[in-house]
């Protein structure tokens, strides 16, 4: 699969993220992908398993992607999970193998003021 195709397929999962389909959602994942959340340690094994893990979820979401990079086999996704009308900043950083993802990685972070000590230097 070449990089285009992949970024394709990464917008179409983004975008059923984002619409709640969790069928096209999780087509992107080989059948014993590895799903990985270093803040929880949590480790999900398995495309059934991941699905289901979101599925199971009663937030209600949002996905709003902020730019898709990568080439080859690695591919990094920035984006804001809006869970309950709560943002949360995240990347996902995905590894890819005959074009399905067999480790993912994602990392979440909070809103924080501006640091006043900075302000000068913000635009």
């Amino acid at each position: 699969m070449d990089d285009r195709a992949v970024r394709m397929a990464l917008e179409r999962h983004w975008d059923a993220s984002d619409a709640g389909d969790f069928k096209v959602e999780h087509d992107i994942y080989g059948e014993d992908a590895v799903l990985y959340y270093p803040q929880s340690g949590e480790r999900i094994r398995g495309r059934h398993n991941i699905q289901e893990s979101r599925f199971v979820q009663p937030n209600k979401k949002h996905f709003t992607v902020r730019r898709i990079i990568g080439r080859g086999d690695l591919w990094v996704t920035e984006f804001v999970l809006t869970y309950d009308g709560i943002p949360s900043y995240a990347v996902s950083i995905m590894e890819l193998r005959e074009g399905l993802v067999v480790n993912e990685t994602q990392y979440f972070a909070d809103h924080f003021d501006p640091a006043p000590s900075r302000a000068h230097l913000v635009e």
